[in-house]
């Protein structure tokens, strides 16, 4: 140790020679994680662990002045420590780095947290101009806080229908019982500070553009001057007789997580859907249950999404579990006694026994609200917007899962895509859009998806995919799959291969472009992995 003076401390953490431009290292300062990182024969430091959920940046890919996790995505400048990329809210504290006789020396100080809040404003007394965000998820959150921290003063009012403030609820299909204060994306006290309003319970009716008036559900009336429609999606419902039985259940909401936490543990369950929320809710289920049946459509899990192998390992690793699948079937009817689930029908005459229900087919766009307005909606039922987020109408924007979007990727074709990260990219973008500071969208989706402790990586945009050229065995549980379309690799997913999709996202992002000849090599030193 060299220094101690106030609340600082120095030390020497390498030497100048023991990192090479484009190489970064790990190293501990008082008790700090910090990555240390040299670019153009400059050294950076900022602080080690992602702000998303404290994984390892050490082990994500470095491009410049840019770090991507590996775990979920998120992106920081490892001059500036700011957050470029999501998930997560929050920068990286930076660090002094000096060099001096061959040496390295980092400064830190003892008040320097894991996380680094941007600098935002408040609501300006005096100042009426408003802000309306319908919906209380990532996008409206990161785009109030996009305002507050370009300097906007006006009234920001969040409406939501649920009962919590924002939550991180990606987290809900695979900790079904987790603490509220645990999932909650900031406290009520931050939002206040910052003059975020948030009125939860609060449903949207009607929005009149001319007017800029939104009706609620109450019967009170709201004036906007600029308004964000980040409404999200609602679960599918079954068509079936019996689905509206007291025990199927839907999860949409965090009381929907706990109930169905409650009302699993020692009974017997069934998962309809084979997708990423049925998977999730059948591998955390499987533990806690008496007995857990998944019915799925396709003969594998995920099958057109990820493929066929893919599927298989996913489907394997639950029936080591005692989860029992039921492939390339239906729910024909759901039996009840007395309002409750008894027993469900398949398609092929299967009768299992049932004391709930979990319903995870798909996700409908909530846009019903707009139906009387001049707002441009999709035949999917998304939101139309442009690249700057803007709606067909004046000072009318949407993002997130609700918006059909420009994904420069497919050379600006029009998406729905359910991704959490890319619902607070758009919130970001469409708050640049409401001051006036015209950015447009530039981002790669990125996805994961966790299983009994496994987590599967994905990035890309794999729709309409001809061809998987694999690294690695699924088999062994450690692959890295390439999605090939007109000879090109669209989208990758990975599993226990970091930091291979997250390099392969930012070489995506800068429009570089991998062919299947490349995906195919055993050479994979273009990918660069460490």
């Amino acid at each position: 140790m060299e220094t101690k003076q106030c609340e600082e401390i120095t030390e020497m953490v390498c030497l100048e020679s023991d990192l090479q431009d484009g190489q970064m290292k790990e190293v501990e300062v008082d008790q700090h994680k910090i990555l240390l990182v040299r670019n153009k024969g400059e050294f950076a430091a900022v602080g080690g662990l992602c702000t998303h959920y404290g994984a390892p940046l050490i082990k994500g890919a470095l491009v410049g002045d840019r770090v991507r996790c590996p775990f979920h995505g998120a992106c920081f400048n490892t001059k500036t420590g700011d957050i470029e990329e999501f998930p997560g809210l929050d920068s990286l504290p930076t660090f002094k780095v000096k060099v001096e006789g061959g040496k390295v020396y980092v400064t830190t100080d003892k008040k320097k947290l894991n996380k680094r809040v941007k600098k935002m404003c408040g609501r300006v007394p005096g100042v009426s101009h408003t802000v309306v965000l319908i919906g209380g998820g990532p996008a409206s959150l990161q785009c109030a806080e996009t305002l507050r921290q370009n300097d906007y003063g006006g009234r920001i009012i969040m409406v939501t229908k649920d009962e919590q403030l924002p939550l991180d609820k990606t987290k809900l299909s695979k900790a079904m019982n987790i603490e509220i204060e645990k999932v909650l994306l900031r406290q009520s006290d931050f939002l206040q500070h910052h003059g975020i309003e948030v009125w939860t319970k609060k449903e949207v009716k009607s929005v009149d553009t001319e007017a800029k008036t939104l009706t609620f559900k109450d019967g009170t009336v709201q004036h906007y001057d600029q308004l964000l429609i980040s409404t999200g999606g609602r679960a599918r419902p079954l068509q079936c007789p019996g689905a509206e039985l007291e025990n199927v259940k839907l999860l949409q909401s965090y009381k929907d997580a706990t109930e169905i936490h409650h009302m699993s543990a020692g009974n017997k369950a069934v998962v309809v859907g084979t997708s990423f929320i049925g998977m999730e809710v059948a591998a955390y289920l499987s533990d806690k249950a008496v007995s857990v049946s998944v019915i799925g459509s396709s003969k594998f899990p995920f099958q057109s999404s990820l493929g066929p192998a893919i599927g298989k390992m996913t489907m394997q690793m639950l029936e080591e579990k005692n989860v029992k699948f039921y492939t390339c079937n239906g729910v024909a009817e759901i039996r009840g006694e007395n309002g409750k689930v008894k027993e469900v029908v398949l398609k092929n005459g299967e009768v299992l026994p049932a004391d709930i229900v979990i319903v995870g087919i798909g996700v409908i766009p909530n846009s019903d609200f707009l139906k009387r307005t001049s707002v441009e909606i999709d035949s999917r039922n998304a939101v139309v917007v442009d690249k700057f987020m803007k709606t067909n109408i004046p000072d009318v924007f949407a993002a997130g899962d609700v918006v059909s979007f420009p994904l420069p990727l497919l050379g600006h074709k029009r998406v729905n895509i359910g991704h959490w990260q890319l619902a607070q990219a758009h919130g970001r973008i469409a708050g640049l859009s409401m001051l006036n500071q015209q950015v447009a969208i530039n981002t790669v989706p990125y996805f994961w998806t966790m299983l009994l402790g496994k987590s599967i990586r994905y990035t890309g945009y794999g729709e309409g995919y001809t061809d998987i050229v694999f690294k690695g065995r699924t088999e062994e549980r450690k692959f890295l799959a390439f999605y090939i379309k007109d000879e090109e690799v669209v989208a990758a997913a990975s599993l226990n291969f970091d930091p291979a999709v997250a390099r392969l996202a930012e070489m995506l992002l800068m429009g570089k472009r991998i062919t299947k000849a490349q995906a195919q090599s055993d050479d994979l030193s273009w990918l660069q992995l460490p």
